[in-house]
């Protein structure tokens, strides 16, 4: 991954030599040369990374690459730190022969000598890439867990055998997904050897594919089930026909055992006959994309964690050979050891290899017990029977594009068992220089589409979706998190480094071992922050949320390489004018009990900044002239009074705007019209220091008045009456509309044919509607899939004509709570209650008392 590094420095150059003439004046030819010598590296580096696996000479020799890239990036950023604060605070500008000489000195002794020795041993470098082929037959020889350990997950197994038995019209395809490591080969083993299997299909053929496949083995496998006759000698072509012919009749089950990639199907399927409807294939994988490439009209089966029960009776089947036998004094600590595993299966039977250990060679097995229930990750890490938790992670890490490593590995930054918010995730990326720039996309785009095949992968879980599709939040295995740490550690990429710090101020390791670590996460108090930042000048990004300031810790400023900046505090009302001095900054989030939040500088100056975020009602006090915010992309929330048209000229790519305040002044504003490249909308009335409920918008602006291209709208606290709705209604572009806290009020709202044409998702909280009623012909919300009511105490009933619609609902209410829909629903209710749709599509409704 030494080419990502290389990539971020040669951006920082870019960006050192197009915006700070004045820092770097006299140095600039040595820039560029460097420039150039470094595309050189990127080039090489990418070509050898397609060419060849990676062997351990290849991996040595990039993170000496890599290394020597930190080495320029340090040398270069800190002549610019010591630059700026010359400029900054005296006047005095960079001594221009020394940067020169810096440069120089990089480039002749570090670089050019490094890329020389690697183009040498790259050359000369001979890596063997023929797979070994195994038997793809045999069930019994790849499962991790042996027969008399398939324990739990009976439920997941009746679901499946139950999909098996469905009627088709043609070849079914039914997969199976989940983490490295969860067992979907066990899941897979426990059904082939299901009586209800051997009963039902007459045919049972068990194939292994693996990532290293051999497609003629995999019709051999087929067709040793119907023939003894040697076929060795065959083409594939020839084989695949057979295999389609002798599957062309009859019932048959084929169990494909752990599918790398969508292509390997691709092949494999070519073989099989798609008009037997009769015929079943099961899939476990590793990639969503693989099952959804099987069969697009059935969701994929994404397999769960075991629960504690089930991972207590796996653990005890591991270490004693049977369920029930644990002597009294062991069973607290092992159930504690158990839940510790977080249902995951393979970190279970890790960690009983290691408790049997403990019981044949120690004699106070109790307190060695203790030890591993105070530190299972550490005793998972170190287990050395085959590194079976490493060496099956690292199967998935090691196939993943060059480009996504980094970004992988990074999720080991964040706290055990932490619900990542996505958006805070992909700017993180950003700032630490993760994701290229592709044509055609925004960064956040590409760091989008990294998340989302990070989730496909299944080495990222999501818990929370946004309505239009997207991922809220995500979390990743505690198992998986131990990996990323430890791949990501000095020793092997120096990506980072978790560093502790005592309760007087000490930090775990010395200040010399942590000039050499690239990242640090920090577990430190408030009154110990002016340490890091007089230690750590070259900063990138300072996130350090979870604590509160009680004021803006303007020092920083100084800090002039940061990217990324979330602070929180109780009262924070004022952003310092100094702010400017952080010329590389991309996003600032600013958590504040405060109403109102003072811009003091003129932030559309900052080239770099992309995003700036907070709730309180932003107060733009510096405003100047001409476009130079083109890069802001986010801005929330601005007050009112700020919503001209001088600001909106200077930030024209605006993606995401937030407005707080007394909303009044907005219906007669044009400027949001000008903004044809914003997609998602907040309007909170904030009528302070009246109550809002007292000072009630009275209408919506013109649907000419709103941005021409609209996706996503939210109101709250705007009091509105129903008949406004209509207004919403003409926005074409509109999907996603959601009404919190009294953004509506009245007894009846009465919606006429013809608007929401693109509407797909709705929510309304807080209302006191009580009768929702449709008039007129023609299609009401035609694209509607998905609607929210929540705090809706008082309405009686849904639109007959959405409830037609409804496939899949979610009731989230107390028995005795009188549901809002008819009773047609209510019966069906009793019928499906509980049950998960497997086909695609569908209009859900979601019916719950409480906050979102």
């Amino acid at each position: 991954m030494a080419e990502a590094a290389v990539t971020f420095l040669l951006e920082n150059l870019q960006q050192l030599v197009a915006d700070q003439v004045s820092l770097i004046s006299g140095a600039q030819n040595e820039l560029e040369q460097l420039q150039n010598e470094l595309d050189l590296m990127k080039s090489f580096l990418e070509d050898s990374a397609s060419k060849r696996e990676k062997g351990e000479v290849f991996k040595t020799l990039e993170k000496q690459i890599r290394e020597i890239v930190y080495s320029a990036e340090d040398t270069i950023d800190t002549c610019v730190s010591q630059a700026a604060a010359g400029w900054v605070k005296r006047n005095i500008k960079l001594n221009r022969l020394s940067l020169a000489k810096e440069v120089q000195s990089l480039r002749e002794e570090k670089v050019k000598p490094a890329f020389n020795e690697a183009r040498m041993k790259f050359a000369t470098l001979q890596i063997a890439d023929a797979p070994t082929l195994q038997d793809t037959s045999d069930p019994r020889k790849i499962s991790l867990l042996t027969e008399k350990k398939i324990v739990g997950l009976d439920d997941e197994a009746d679901k499946i055998i139950k999909y098996l038995n469905e009627d088709s019209k043609e070849l079914e395809v039914i997969s199976i997904i989940g983490m490295p490591g969860l067992g979907k080969t066990t899941l897979a083993l426990k059904i082939y050897r299901d009586s209800r299997i051997q009963y039902e299909f007459p045919t049972i053929i068990w194939v292994y594919v693996s990532e290293e496949y051999n497609k003629k083995d995999i019709f051999l496998t087929i067709l040793k089930k119907f023939t003894q006759q040697d076929m060795s000698r065959k083409s594939e072509e020839e084989l695949a026909q057979q295999v389609k012919e002798y599957l062309s009749t009859g019932k048959f089950l084929i169990i494909m055992d752990d599918v790398w990639t969508p292509d390997a199907w691709d092949q494999i399927q070519a073989a099989l006959p798609k008009s037997n409807r009769y015929g079943k294939i099961l899939i476990t994988s590793r990639y969503e994309n693989v099952a959804w490439r099987a069969n697009r009209d059935r969701v994929p089966h994404r397999l769960r964690f075991l629960n504690q029960d089930e991972s207590w009776e796996l653990l005890q089947l591991e270490v004693f050979g049977k369920e029930g036998v644990c002597p009294p004094e062991l069973e607290i600590t092992g159930k504690l050891i158990a839940e510790q595993c977080d249902g995951l299966p393979l970190a279970i039977v890790v960690i009983g290899g290691i408790l049997v250990d403990k019981l044949s060679s120690v004699t106070d097995t109790k307190t060695e017990w203790k030890k591993v229930s105070d530190s299972v990750q550490t005793y998972i890490s170190n287990d050395d029977k085959n590194k079976r938790m490493e060496n099956i992670i690292s199967l998935s890490y090691n196939k993943l594009p060059y480009e996504l490593r980094d970004c992988f590995l990074y999720l080991g930054m964040f706290p055990e068992d932490y619900e990542i918010p996505a958006w805070k995730l992909i700017r993180l990326w950003i700032a630490e220089g993760f994701v290229k720039q592709k044509p055609g996309k925004s960064l956040e785009d590409n760091a989008e589409d990294i998340l989302k095949e990070l989730v496909n992968r299944n080495l990222v879980m999501v818990d929370k979706m946004k309505p239009e599709g997207e991922v809220k939040t995500c979390h990743v295995h505690d198992m998986i998190r131990e990996f990323c740490k430890r791949e990501a550690a000095l020793k092997n990429q120096n990506l980072f480094e978790e560093i502790k710090m005592s309760t007087d101020g000490v930090f775990e390791s010395n200040i010399s071992e942590m000039q050499k670590f690239r990242r640090l996460y920090i577990t430190l108090a408030p009154e110990h922050i002016p340490y890091i930042i007089d230690t750590f000048n070259l900063l990138r990004v300072f996130d350090v949320n979870p604590i509160r300031f009680k004021r803006f810790p303007t020092k920083i400023t100084e800090l002039v390489h940061l990217r990324y900046i979330a602070l929180s505090g109780d009262d924070f009302k004022v952003l310092p004018k100094d702010i400017l001095n952080l010329w590389n900054l991309q996003t600032i989030i600013i958590n504040t009990n405060s109403r109102t939040f003072e811009i003091k500088a003129d932030i559309l100056k900052m080239m770099q900044l992309r995003h700036l975020k907070t709730k309180a009602a932003i107060i733009l006090t510096k405003q100047g002239e001409g476009k130079t915010g083109v890069n802001l992309q986010t801005l929330t929330r601005l007050s009112p009074q700020c919503c001209t048209e001088q600001v909106f000229d200077r930030a024209p790519n605006l993606k995401t705007l937030g407005i707080r305040g007394q909303l009044l002044s907005l219906l007669d504003n044009k400027s949001l019209a000008n903004l044809g490249r914003l997609q998602k909308l907040k309007l909170v009335n904030d009528a302070f220091p009246r109550v809002a409920s007292e000072n009630p918008l009275q209408a919506l602006p013109q649907p000419d008045r709103f941005p021409p291209n609209l996706r996503i709208l939210t109101l709250s606290s705007t009091f509105l009456d129903w008949k406004h709705m209509s207004v919403l209604g003409m926005l074409n572009a509109l999907e996603v509309l959601k009404l919190k806290e009294n953004a509506f009020m009245g007894k009846c709202w009465e919606v006429v044919a013809g608007g929401f044409n693109s509407l797909e998702f709705m929510y309304i909280a807080r209302t006191d509607l009580q009768l929702w009623t449709v008039s007129g012909k023609g299609d009401h919300f035609p694209k509607l899939r998905c609607l929210v009511l929540k705090n809706c105490e008082k309405l009686h009933e849904v639109p007959t004509c959405l409830v037609e619609n409804f496939r899949h609902w979610t009731w989230n209410v107390s028995p005795n709570t009188q549901l809002p829909v008819p009773g047609k629903i209510e019966q069906e209710k009793q019928m499906k209650y509980g049950e998960q749709s497997t086909r695609r599509g569908g209009f859900k409704l979601i019916i719950a008392p409480g906050d979102e």
